[in-house]
C-alpha cells in the first residue's frame, strides 16, 4: 500500500523559515515533488524533484524553497524560507512511481501570519 506521510507545518511570521517533510511508502518513486493550495485556489506545483537530484521551481519560489529528497529514506523535503503571508496555504506532497501514476499526502498547513 502507498503513503504519503507530509510533516512540518505550522504557524510562522512573517520572514521565518519551515521544512516540510514527507515520507513516502509502498513503492518506488520516480518524480517526488510539493504543491500547494490557498483558500479560494487551485492547486499549484511548488517544486519538484527527479530521483536523479534534478530540481525544478515555480517563479514565485524565486530563491527562497530549496526542494531535497533522500531516497534510501523515500523522503521528501521542502526548506521555505523569507516565508510571506502569500506562501500561506495547504502544501501537499506528490510523489509518481516508474510508470507515472501519481499519489498525494493528505496534506500539512502552513499558515505565515504576525
Amino acid at each position: 500500500q502507498v503513503q504519503l506521510v507530509e510533516s512540518g507545518g505550522g504557524l510562522v511570521q512573517p520572514g521565518g523559515s519551515l521544512r516540510l517533510s514527507c515520507a513516502a511508502s509502498g513503492t518506488i518513486f520516480a518524480t517526488m515533488a510539493w504543491y500547494r493550495q490557498a483558500p479560494g485556489k487551485q492547486r499549484e506545483l511548488v517544486a519538484s524533484i527527479t530521483r536523479a537530484g534534478s530540481t525544478n521551481y515555480v517563479d514565485f519560489v524565486n530563491g527562497r524553497f530549496t526542494i531535497s529528497r533522500d531516497n534510501a529514506k523515500n523522503t521528501v523535503y521542502l526548506q521555505m524560507n523569507s516565508l510571506k503571508a502569500e506562501d500561506t496555504a495547504v502544501y501537499y506532497c506528490n510523489a509518481e512511481n516508474i510508470i507515472g501514476r501519481p499519489y498525494w499526502g493528505q496534506g500539512t498547513q502552513v499558515t505565515v501570519s504576525s
